[in-house]
């Protein structure tokens, strides 16, 4: 992919970009929540129990190199290429290529995981079982594509607003099961071993991507580097709050049951304000997972286009990938691989954990690539150099818990390059005809 070249000083940049410090912490802390988290607490409860807290406490501490690297990389670069920008300086336009099918390539098995999860909020309200679960899922997926089609994307202030919204409901789940809290409930600590932690921990990085968003956000700040560390302290806080309170509070509150429930937030609820919490949490679930799932096609169908034009994708792809308009070629591959994704789930080729953890095998490639270009672009032998090779170390045992989902990844970097190196050899061919 290419990269704009960014060597203007923050000083002499126009003073027209006036994100602040409370805007921004709260769009990337938005972009690290996600609709994932209304399900996880449930599936790493089920993989590790309650050893499922260490899981969380590992990601968190994971997230203080990550979150800091991607910080002072974007102060350095501010560009909105973001990761594909650090990894095409450190490394080259080949490996920024990877990077976008990485990331192209778990949309469609995000969204789908994203609907499903609002579906599965909607029809335990209503009593209607997992085939109605489907339907709305297949609901919130059409709509989605739909109103990206027509360019009816939401506006930053109704994601900003959807952000706050789960926030607010982690929050409410969190304290209206603190009174309900017993340590009997975290006994046996680690019923699944020490590799069970691990095994939770690759399933939760679906909660956890989503750091990098600061870096595509360093351009907007006046003063990038000293707002851009500020709002990344202050996400960080908020995560660690939010997720390690949800994490005792699943474990705490509902005990064995949490690996039982597909709806743990609808469960911790209730246990304060009984039914009526399932509408309450359903409504809350629908609003954000259409929110999600709308916001990742957008960005997604944009990744495409500029895949195609940049020549890391068939060019065809880069239609409609200008400002202003509507990139349809784009939005209709992921469509088609989402009702792909979505299709073979409802035969049985899939269920919810499968899709997250393999929507987060690809993020946590991701991650890694952004990393591996900090270590390259950072200064060498400092504090904030030896926590990234730290993190990079646990980014690649949490990926090595993915196991065979580590195809999806190594099969989409082989399908890059082979697309990569067939471009290049008929390029080649041309100019030898031509010649």
């Amino acid at each position: 992919m290419t990269v704009q070249e960014t060597s203007i000083p923050a000083s002499a940049r126009p003073n027209v970009r006036r994100l602040g410090v409370g805007g921004g912490t709260a769009l990337c802390a938005g972009a690290v929540l996600g609709p994932g988290v209304l399900t996880l607490p449930s599936l790493a409860a089920a993989a590790a129990g309650p050893a499922s807290i260490l899981a969380w406490a590992v990601l968190l501490a994971m997230c203080v190199p990550v979150a800091a690297s991607f910080a002072a990389l974007g102060v350095r670069f501010p560009d909105g290429g973001g990761v594909a920008t650090f990894v095409h300086r450190a490394i080259g336009p080949r490996a920024a290529a990877v990077v976008g099918w990485w990331f192209y390539g778990a949309v469609p098995l995000g969204v789908v995981a994203a609907a499903w999860i609002g579906g599965t909020y909607v029809a335990d309200a209503a009593g209607w079982g997992e085939a109605g679960a489907a339907a709305v899922g297949g609901l919130v997926l059409a709509g989605s594509l739909v109103s990206n089609a027509f360019g009816l994307r939401m506006s930053g202030r109704v994601q900003l607003m959807l952000g706050g919204l789960l926030a607010a409901v982690l929050l409410c789940a969190v304290l209206a099961a603190a009174p309900h809290i017993t340590a009997a409930h975290f006994t046996p600590f680690l019923p699944g071993g020490w590799t069970s932690v691990g095994s939770a921990a690759s399933v939760l990085f679906f909660a956890f991507a989503g750091w990098e968003a600061a870096s595509h956000l360093s351009g907007e700040f006046a003063d990038p580097g000293r707002d851009l560390p500020r709002v990344t302290r202050n996400a960080l806080a908020v995560i660690t709050v939010l997720y390690l309170g949800l994490a005792v509070a699943t474990i705490g509150a509902l005990g064995p049951a949490a690996a039982g429930t597909d709806t743990p937030l609808t469960a911790l609820l209730a246990q304060s304000v009984g039914a009526a919490a399932r509408p309450v949490a359903a409504a809350a679930a629908l609003f954000l997972t259409f929110g999600a799932v709308n916001s990742y096609l957008a960005g997604a169908s944009r990744l495409g286009a500029a895949l195609g034009r940049d020549g890391a994708a068939p060019r065809w792809l880069a239609r409609g990938g200008e400002p202003g308009e509507v990139p349809r070629r784009s939005l209709a591959v992921l469509g088609a691989a989402a009702v792909l994704v979505a299709v073979a789930a409802g035969f049985g080729g899939a269920d919810l954990h499968l899709l997250m953890e393999a929507t987060a095998t690809c993020l946590a490639a991701v991650t890694l690539a952004g990393l591996a270009a900090a270590l390259v672009l950072l200064p060498r032998r400092t504090p904030l150099w030896c926590g990234v090779a730290a993190g990079s170390v646990l980014t690649a045992v949490v990926l090595a818990f993915s196991g065979r989902l580590l195809l999806i990844p190594a099969l989409l970097a082989l399908a890059s390059t082979g697309f990569l190196t067939l471009r290049r050899v008929r390029a080649a061919g041309r100019r030898r005809v031509s010649a």
